[in-house]
């Protein structure tokens, strides 16, 4: 078991943001090696978050990022217990945190996969029964497999599944609940709504080769 030295422990609370006193019980469960104490701190912290999960969280803020050359923006609501806490730096670091991450994930369309509705899921299992690759298979096998790229395909449309852009160790589910943990609230992504610079317009095409050629012949 490595010494648990002071050094160690401020290594430990600058790599996670958390207090000392919880470094170093994390370096004491772990023997002294970082990597573990960090993962039991997360677990700590997405524990201490769950017990929160069913307390309301009606203030917040909503947040918003708008990518480099102005053709993506993004807005959210992120929601908390009290005024106090969304004031705060750690708040308003994760609320501009998960904006950016949606600005960078354009195929998410939920919050989470609790949030889509049955008939996409419906959908998507169609198409995945009708792959070529299943062709002559079991009919229960071929369930077993559709059911893993299921969850698989769903879990890419929500938010909350996401590897964390900047940490790619962690989910943005994670993430929150462990900025859940450090402010002793319950934190909730409630929304979102990204924007496209253009989508849904329909832009005409002209074909100028064609038009040239058919005015030298005019």
């Amino acid at each position: 078991m490595a010494e648990i030295t002071a050094k160690l422990v401020k290594d430990l609370r600058d790599k996670t943001g958390a207090g000392m006193m919880d470094c170093k019980k994390a370096l004491a469960e772990s023997g002294g090696d970082m990597t573990k104490a960090a993962e039991w701190l997360r677990q700590k912290g997405i524990a201490t978050a769950e017990k929160k999960s069913g307390r309301t969280a009606a203030e917040g803020a909503i947040g918003s990022y708008i990518h480099t050359g102005a053709r993506v923006g993004v807005l959210v609501e992120v929601n908390c217990e009290t005024d106090f806490v969304a004031r705060g730096e750690l708040f308003q670091e994760l609320v501009r945190n998960v904006a950016m991450q949606i600005a960078a994930c354009p195929n998410v369309d939920y919050v989470s996969t609790e949030e889509i509705p049955p008939e996409v899921a419906e959908r998507e299992k169609a198409i995945e029964m009708g792959r070529d690759d299943l062709a002559g298979k079991k009919e229960e096998m071929k369930v077993k497999i559709v059911e893993g790229r299921i969850g698989k395909r769903l879990k890419e449309l929500a938010l909350l599944e996401q590897a964390f852009i900047r940490d790619n160790t962690i989910t943005v589910g994670e993430m929150v609940k462990q900025a859940a943990g450090k402010t002793g609230e319950n934190i909730q992504v409630r929304r979102f709504s990204r924007f496209t610079l253009g989508e849904g317009i329909e832009v005409e095409k002209s074909d100028f080769a064609a038009e040239v050629a058919a005015m030298g012949k005019a």
